[in-house]
This record gives C-alpha cells, sequence and structure tokens, in this order.
C-alpha cells in the first residue's frame, strides 16, 4: 500500500495540482490581456457618448423665440414671466424629454435669476433661493462644459434614480452677453449600454471613479457616490492586477479615460474567473478518489489473499515450535502460497511420525530402566529384610517375625504387579509406610517417621515408586550423621488442582554447589547420564513424561539442616488414567 500511494497516488496528485495551476494561470493571463482591450473600447463608446450629450445644449439656439426670452429683464409683469416660463419649458419637453433621448432625466435653465425646467419624473433641492451648485449662474466657463456628479448637488428624482449633471453656460454670440446656464441630468444608464460588452459576465463588477476614487458609476447601484477605500494602492497604470488583500483573490483591470480624470475599473474573483476550471478539477478529483479507494480495496483484497494464509501458516508454525504438530493449514489453491500449504503439511506428518516413533523406542527404554531399578532395589532389600527376620528368628520374637513377613509380602506383590503406571495415593502411600515400618524393625529407635494425609488419597492417582528412591536416600544419608533419623511425609493438594508430597528428613544437608548442580540436571535431559543421584532424576523424568515438563521434582537443602524434597503433579481421577497408562502427556 505505501509503494503504491508512492509511485501512483503522489505523483498523480502533484501533477494535477500543476496542471491546474497552469491552467488556471493561463486564464488569468488570457483575460488579464483581454479586459483592458474591452476597457479601451469602452473609454470610446462613453467618450463619444459625452460628446454627444455635450452638444445638447445647441439646439436651444434654434429656437429663437427662446432666445428672446433669456435675453429679455428678469424684471416683467408677473404674465410676462409665466408666459415666458410656459414657452421655453414646453420647447425644454420638445426638444430633449420627449426628443428620443431616453437617457435624458430632466432639464435645467437658469438665467437672470429665472428658473425653467422639464423633468421625466418628479425632483427635489433644485431651487433658485439654495446654493446647489458650485458654480453661479453667470460664471464664465470660457464656452466648456463642466460635469457635476451627483455628491456635488442637493437635486434628487424620484426613486434615487443616479444621474450626472452636464452644466454648459449659454452665451449670446450677437451681442456678446451671458444668457444663462443650462443643465442637463442624465441616465447612468447610458454608461451601461457603453459597457455591455463587459456587463454580460454576471460576477463581474464595473465601476468609474473620478481621480478622488469617488464612484461615479457602479454595476451595484448603491456603491454610486461613496469612495473606493482601495483607490490609492491601485496601480496608476493601465492594464490588469491581481490583488490578495480582499477576502478572495480578485483579478482587476483599469483604464484611464481620455478627455478626464475618471479611471475605469473592471473586477472579478478568480474563483469565479475559473468556476468551469474548478468544476472539472473537483469531478477529476473525485473521480481520482473513486478510482484510489476502488483500487485500494482491490489491493487490500489481494493483498489478503495471501498475507491471510502467510498469517495462519506463521501461527501453525507457532504451535509446531511449542511441540504441537497435529497441525493442518488447509489451502486449496494452485499458487506459491498453495504449494507453500502442502509442503508445510507433509513436512509436520513427517515430523509427527518421527516423533512418536522416536516417543514410543524412548518410552520402553525408560520403562526398562525403571525395571532395572527395580531390580536393582529388590535383591539389596530382600537380603537386609531376611537378616532382619532372621536375628528375630533368633530372638523368638514371633509376633515380629509374622508382622514383618507379611508387610515384606505387600511389598513384594506391590512390586511384581508392572502393569500400572499409575496407582492411587493411598496404595504409593501404604507401600512406603510398609517399607518403613519394616525398616523401623530393623533399626529400631533409630528411625522415626510420620505421613500426614491432608486429602482424600484414595481418590488422585500418582506414579508408581517415587516415595521410595526418594525415602532410601533419606535413610542412607541420615543413618550414617545422626543417632536418629526423622522422616515427615506430607500429602496435600493446591488452589491450582495440583497435588503436593514433602518429604523432609533432619540428615546432613547438601552443599550449596553440589545442590545447584542437581537441580540443573533436574531441569536437563533426565535420561542423558548416570550418576550418584540417578534415583532422584529417574523419579523426575518419570514425572515430567507423564505430565509434562512443568511438573516434577525439586530439592531444597541446607548443610547441618537437612533436606526437603517437593514433588509435584496434577490431580487425576480415574477417568484419566488410561489417558495416562497409554502414555500420553497431561499439561
Amino acid at each position: 500500500m505505501i509503494t503504491y500511494i508512492l509511485l501512483t497516488v503522489i505523483p498523480i496528485s502533484i501533477l494535477g495540482y500543476i496542471a491546474y495551476n497552469q491552467y488556471t494561470r493561463s486564464i488569468e493571463e488570457q483575460v488579464g490581456e483581454y479586459i483592458p482591450k474591452l476597457l479601451e473600447q469602452a473609454n470610446e463608446n462613453i467618450d463619444n457618448q459625452l460628446s454627444e450629450i455635450k452638444q445638447l445644449p445647441d439646439a436651444l439656439y434654434n429656437s429663437s423665440q427662446v432666445i428672446e426670452v433669456l435675453r429679455k429683464d428678469s424684471f416683467q409683469s408677473k404674465s410676462n414671466l409665466l408666459k415666458d416660463e410656459f414657452l421655453v419649458n414646453s420647447y425644454l419637453s420638445r426638444t430633449y424629454i420627449n426628443g428620443g433621448n431616453s437617457d435624458i432625466l430632466g432639464v435645467f435653465l437658469i438665467s437672470k435669476n429665472r428658473l425653467f425646467t422639464s423633468a421625466k419624473t418628479s425632483f427635489s433641492g433644485l431651487e433658485l433661493e439654495s446654493s446647489f451648485l458650485p458654480y453661479g449662474q453667470d460664471i464664465d466657463l470660457n464656452g466648456k462644459e463642466e460635469i457635476i456628479l451627483p455628491y456635488q448637488t442637493n437635486l434628487k428624482f424620484k426613486d434615487k434614480q443616479p444621474f450626472i449633471l452636464l452644466m454648459r453656460q449659454l452665451r449670446d454670440y450677437e451681442n456678446q452677453e451671458n444668457l444663462g446656464t443650462m443643465l442637463i441630468a442624465i441616465d447612468l444608464s447610458f454608461f451601461e449600454k457603453a459597457l455591455i460588452n463587459l456587463s454580460e459576465e454576471k460576477d463581474s463588477n464595473i465601476w468609474i471613479a473620478d481621480s478622488d476614487g469617488r464612484i461615479i458609476y457602479h454595476t451595484n447601484p448603491s456603491s454610486i457616490g461613496e469612495i473606493d477605500k482601495k483607490y490609492e494602492s491601485y496601480p496608476t497604470i493601465n492594464g490588469s492586477f491581481r490583488t490578495t488583500s480582499l477576502d478572495d483573490n480578485h483579478l482587476i483591470s483599469a483604464e484611464d479615460f481620455q478627455h478626464s480624470d475618471w479611471r475605469i475599473f473592471h473586477s472579478i474573483a478568480l474563483s469565479d474567473l475559473t468556476k468551469e476550471t474548478d468544476a472539472v478539477r473537483n469531478g477529476t478529483i473525485i473521480a481520482f478518489i473513486l478510482v484510489v479507494f476502488i483500487s485500494i480495496i482491490i489491493s487490500i483484497i489481494l493483498a489478503w489473499n495471501v498475507s491471510n494464509p502467510l498469517n495462519r501458516l506463521t501461527r501453525l508454525m507457532k504451535q509446531v515450535e511449542r511441540g504441537n504438530f497435529n497441525v493442518d493449514l488447509s489451502i486449496d489453491s494452485k499458487d506459491e502460497v498453495g504449494i507453500l500449504a502442502k509442503s508445510f503439511n507433509s513436512m509436520t506428518q513427517e515430523i509427527n511420525q518421527l516423533i512418536k516413533k522416536n516417543y514410543k523406542i524412548e518410552l520402553r527404554q525408560k520403562n526398562a530402566e525403571l525395571y532395572a531399578l527395580q531390580s536393582q532395589i529388590n535383591p539389596h532389600f530382600m537380603y537386609n529384610t531376611l537378616e532382619t527376620i532372621g536375628y528375630a528368628v533368633e530372638e523368638e520374637e514371633t509376633e515380629s517375625v509374622v508382622k514383618i513377613i507379611t508387610l515384606l509380602g505387600r511389598m513384594l506383590r506391590y512390586s511384581l504387579n508392572n502393569k500400572d503406571r499409575v496407582v492411587p495415593i493411598s496404595f504409593e502411600v501404604m507401600h512406603i509406610n510398609n517399607y518403613l515400618t519394616i525398616q523401623k524393625f530393623r533399626f529400631e529407635d533409630r528411625i522415626h517417621f510420620e505421613i500426614h494425609e491432608e486429602m482424600d488419597t484414595h481418590q488422585y492417582y500418582m506414579p508408581k515408586f517415587i516415595l521410595q528412591p526418594i525415602i532410601e536416600n533419606s535413610i542412607k544419608y541420615g543413618l550414617d550423621q545422626h543417632e536418629k533419623c526423622l522422616i515427615d511425609i506430607f500429602v496435600h493438594k493446591t488452589k491450582e488442582k495440583e497435588i503436593v508430597l514433602t518429604i523432609k528428613d533432619n540428615g546432613p544437608g547438601i552443599d550449596e554447589k553440589v545442590l545447584e548442580k542437581l537441580n540443573a540436571s533436574l531441569r536437563k535431559d533426565p535420561m542423558a547420564g548416570r550418576d550418584s543421584s540417578f534415583g532422584l532424576i529417574n523419579v523426575h523424568a518419570r514425572i515430567a513424561m507423564i505430565f509434562g515438563e512443568r511438573y516434577g521434582l525439586k530439592v531444597n537443602s541446607k548443610n547441618n539442616e537437612g533436606t526437603e524434597v517437593t514433588i509435584k503433579f496434577p490431580m487425576v481421577t480415574g477417568d484419566a488414567v488410561d489417558g495416562l497408562s497409554g502414555g500420553e502427556e497431561i499439561a
């Protein structure tokens, strides 16, 4: 999976990211070159329309009656003033308002303290008494026109329609006098006609600002008249630039007007500019993620089909390592894993057969050694016992002779019955009790023993001839060093469902180095060789062979403090005796 991600997913992701950035940058550069050309064309259109608007006052000179009215003095009778007002207002309405120019909102003529008006809708803020203009009605404009922005006047139309005022001073060229000042309110919709090509982009913003950053026109009418706070940060050259100070990155294009200090701006968010590209990118990313997800699932399935059998093989090999060869790796595939499984099964079966074969051979060897040990013990013990009987006969101790012969008969019967490898604990305890009783007849008061049975010894079983070799050692070394030999035998069971036999004596004990060597021999292969402690090692080997290596014999001893031998084996009832007799290990 890591290799797949490193060689496929990451490189493709990086290539896709680089390709997307290059493509969006290419779009940005193309738009950045294209928009300024449109702005330049829009400037020309706006200049042409402004030129046409600036020529509108000239139509006033076509009416000699209007010129005569403007030449009159304002100090006339009220009826004449009303008549002149009607004449001029009618002409203004016919010529400008109803003359076919839909962009004109109103025409205002100020002459010698007289106000002539004609407008499409109602208006307010234009009275002679108020100084609504930054210029007087008789100011000399040197024949030029002046454009007044909405924030420079109190004039307002119904519904707050945005507009600009074209102001031009009227001259009487025959008399070389000023006739008055003409104001024409132009609806800002004429900008939209000039910017029709740029306005097609719904997500873009277009605005026109003066040299102070005051917005004259904006595609968002609520922004008209406000100050563009970022105006000072814009480059003064014409062209396109990218900004990162806004909430989103924007591409802004600017162009200066040729005949005024106005500037026209076009702004579009880069996210809107690459909207279609982003949609393709998102679709590609989703498709790529789906492909990666599906390929990962397929890879996991393929990897699982390989790793799962290998994991099973690993677990089974650990079981084989612990000695359990009865395992089977059932894989029916014909690939390399299937061949490996078949080879593993064949190997474990062959090893299991070899182990069983060698185990039976070694078992027969252990039994042979057991019988040899019994044959070594029995003649020596028989000689000593018969010698004791002889002494008793000479002393005419008839009851003692009868008792010794009875005990000896029981021991011989117990020893000759070799078909049972395990017997009830009570049998083994009775056998060792008979043995110690005979020894007590021989050594009299020099031997003292007690058997403490702290459990039901009839219910549970143990290996045969376990206690006698240990008791023989206790008597042998105890009588050599002390006048009296004291032996205590304890039989009890633990909470872990184990039976513990403890044999304590008051003998000379065992040297620390000898004890360490003895315990080391018990931990090694018990039948590797014979030495002076062969009897103890044989007992430990038989217990370990029957019940498992965790059970067996342990010796604790100190010089001049006696020896304690502990025998531990599991609690085995009569139901499990058949399995033990067949040589199967109880773990």
